[in-house]
């Protein structure tokens, strides 16, 4: 058995790994994450997918937006970055940063406090040549035909990172696999995790031009080794110089690093891991060697489906008989001791007392889902606040013997901030308790029965947060790969749509994120909420923002207007000349699917305000025409009413999904969606399906090829709206202005 800090881990066979370390040791430094790459090799796209998924706070700065927008100076870059790691947070540096003078200031100008880390985009030349030819709103307007020349000029003064720099990790991605892996590992990397320190996925150190440039480049010189990955790293840290000596002497031998991967450089630390108490054996008196025989064949099941989580039988007792009950089945039926273990310290407390961190935590509640009643149920309430309980009566009001239900804790609650859990999974087992209501009077055949379905509903739960983590990771790097080859065909086939779809996912990523540098670390977690298994919507943290906006608004300067039903706010990147969002102050409302008859006050209120800013807005500017609505599905939490005046006359406006969001039937005008609700009890949504459609003028109807083209049109186009729109009040226009002309 290993102490740690006063608390015992019980391992089946061995100590349990990976080393979770004590409370001193585990308390993580902000991380410097110095981004190397061409233009086109996906720096920005990098940053955005991390920053969507991660818990651990993370600011982006580019080097090409820091002037309020604009292109500013490295010098910028080194304040705002000495400025959020001071603040606690991990930083990535959105620059080129292809030779190590570049590099220098960034490592130089941070202290010891701060750990630093290069991830070095290098990827085929050719493909970033594509992008930056094709994509159009970049940031430093690098784009069209003068991006291949630029590109080209940088890739001949190419210098990949060394650790003689500065660096504690470097790690180099050559292709798909690696970008994907890295995504991955910064996107796992929790606010206390760390990853080992070395040199990771370089292939040729010296290779400055990359096979497939033909096309554009008139030398190449094929890399070396290119189907290898080398990982180095050193249980002692040694001297930077020393490590870059092992560095070369490994990279000698081709056969030697076609032996070792970049997977099997990271522990199960940084892994998925529940930790549960055992179900009705406290209060429901539940016989304990019957439960340990159950615990145990339902870990014995589920252990290999969860991929590289774990789970974790947790009590308060060191001498706990049900822990050992259960260590030594376990240890009987061979289960892998880094899956599962068992660990005696205070569940709520698991990382701040005993250095375990994990992702989710299972609350043995009762049957009304209250706080109280002593033991597991009342401890876990209590250290989550009153986040919890407002959260678990948006998810159900009630809970039946043997069933889960999965409740992403906000990000308001202590646990989350304190201790890393990002979800609480209630559960509910069988009571042969004859002072506690539901008594089984001692029928062992059902209660058996109903402890077994608790744990396979409490394993689905934490199999569904897995999937979903998982889901999402693969999402977002499935959008950034296949954006590239859409536009390596749209190269040689002249397909326009290639061009739009390829920056539609990552600019929807981008949209909010300046609100999720705003709010910090403790923007709330995504959850897949579940119950009982079946998944529901996921929210991301970068898709917390207006919640948490709604919620608090006095931590944030964007407010336009407050009041205790709504929050008025500018979009902040608006699809037209103004575009606001009126928010709904109210817990549990996520979306217009949520939305019910008792809600139609609200939706009115939220009408009237939107309206008022629309007249204000037109007594400004009379030729504005106006629409307000909802997105039947929405990207972002909290339901929010859309005000935005229709001449989509907006930089940010660039994509199909962008303009068929507003001029579709997925955008449902508010004047239906309060007739729908008082009528029927609820609001008719449409399909995403419907965002792929043909880009048509909103006002004439007619078809465009594409965004450039469909905003040249719309700038003079005079016909008049159509019918539908023009009834019902849906445009809202100036009284000055006839809205047929």
């Amino acid at each position: 058995m290993g102490q740690f800090s006063g608390y015992t881990v019980e391992a089946m066979d061995v100590d349990p790994e990976p080393n979770l370390g004590g409370k001193d040791e585990a308390k993580e430094k902000p991380i410097l994450v110095i981004l190397v790459g061409a233009p086109g090799s996906g720096k920005s796209t990098f940053c955005d997918h991390v920053m969507r998924l991660a818990t651990r706070p993370w600011v982006r700065i580019c080097q090409d937006a820091i002037g309020n927008g604009k292109a500013g100076t490295k010098n910028q870059c080194l304040t705002a970055a000495a400025s959020a790691l001071k603040d606690g947070k991990s930083v990535f540096i959105d620059r080129c940063n292809l030779s190590r003078e570049q590099r220098a200031d960034f490592v130089k100008r941070v202290g010891q406090e701060v750990e630093k880390h290069a991830v070095a985009l290098d990827l085929p030349a050719k493909l970033c040549i594509s992008r930056s030819v094709k994509r159009t709103g970049h940031e430093g307007n690098l784009q069209g035909g003068k991006a291949a020349a630029v590109v080209n000029r940088m890739l001949q003064k190419k210098e990949l990172p060394k650790l003689n720099e500065g660096y504690a990790r470097i790690t180099v991605c050559q292709d798909k696999k690696d970008v994907q892996a890295a995504i991955n590992m910064y996107t796992a990397l929790g606010p206390l995790d760390k990853l080992p320190p070395g040199f990771f996925g370089q292939k040729n150190s010296d290779s400055k031009v990359q096979q497939g440039i033909m096309k554009f480049l008139k030398k190449k010189d094929p890399p070396e080794c290119s189907d290898t990955v080398v990982y180095i790293a050193s249980e002692n840290i040694q001297s930077h110089a020393t490590k870059e000596k092992d560095s070369n002497q490994v990279l000698e031998s081709c056969e030697e690093q076609k032996k070792t991967s970049v997977g099997s450089s990271i522990s199960l630390e940084n892994a998925p891991t529940l930790a549960f108490p055992s179900i009705s054996t406290a209060d429901f008196h539940f016989n304990v060697e019957k439960a340990s025989d159950i615990i145990v064949e339902k870990v014995e099941e589920y252990v290999n489906k969860l991929g590289n989580a774990r789970l974790v039988l947790v009590d308060l007792s060191q001498n706990s008989k049900i822990l050992s009950l259960v260590r030594a089945k376990a240890a009987e039926k061979n289960i892998d001791s880094k899956k599962f273990f068992t660990f005696a310290g205070n569940i709520t407390k698991l990382y701040s007392d005993g250095g375990l961190h994990c992702n989710a935590i299972a609350n043995v509640t009762n049957w009304r889902l209250k706080p109280g009643g002593g033991g597991v149920n009342a401890a876990i309430f209590n250290a989550a606040g009153p986040a919890l309980e407002t959260a678990t009566k948006a998810k159900a009001k009630s809970i039946s013997s043997g069933k889960a239900i999965v409740v992403p804790l906000p990000s308001s609650s202590p646990l989350f901030s304190r201790e890393g859990v990002t979800h609480v999974i209630h559960v509910l087992g069988p009571n042969m308790n004859p002072q506690r209501p539901n008594c089984l009077n001692n029928d062992y055949v059902n209660g058996c029965k109903i402890l077994r379905d608790a744990y396979s509903s409490l394993f689905d739960g934490f199999a569904s947060i897995v999937r979903t983590q998982e889901e999402l990771c693969k999402y977002s790097f499935e959008k950034i790969t296949e954006g590239a080859v859409q536009l390596d065909q749209g190269s040689r086939n002249g397909d326009q749509k290639a061009k739009r779809e390829a920056v539609c996912e990552a600019d929807m990523n981008k949209k909010y994120k300046s609100f999720v540098k705003e709010l910090g670390p403790n923007v709330g977690s995504s959850g897949d909420g579940s119950t009982g298994g079946q998944i529901t919507k996921a929210w991301g943290a970068w898709a917390q923002a207006l919640y948490d906006t709604a919620m608090h608004p006095e931590r944030h300067k964007n407010i336009i207007e407050m009041s205790h039903d709504v929050v008025v706010l500018n979009d902040l990147y608006p699809k037209a000349q103004k575009h606001l969002l009126v928010l709904a102050r109210v817990e549990s409302l996520d979306r217009l699917e949520d939305v019910r008859k008792e809600h139609v006050t609200l939706l009115k209120t939220m009408h009237s305000v939107g309206l008022k800013w629309a007249e204000k807005f037109l007594s400004e500017n009379s030729s504005l025409t106006f629409r307000l609505g909802y997105h039947s599905v929405p990207s972002m939490r909290q339901l929010h009413l859309h005000v935005i005046s229709q001449d989509f006359d907006s930089n940010y406006l660039k994509n199909k999904k962008h303009w068929n969001s507003f001029n579709s039937p997925f955008f449902r005008d508010s004047v239906d969606v309060i007739d729908e609700v008082s009528q029927n009890g609820k609001a008719v949504l449409k399909d995403e399906n419907v965002l792929s459609m043909e880009l048509r003028c909103h006002r004439c109807q007619s078809a465009h090829p594409n965004i450039p083209r469909l905003k040249a049109h719309i700038s003079s186009c005079q016909a008049s709206f159509p019918a539908f729109l023009l009834q019902n009040g849906r445009i809202v226009f100036s009284e000055r202005k006839d809205a047929n002309s």
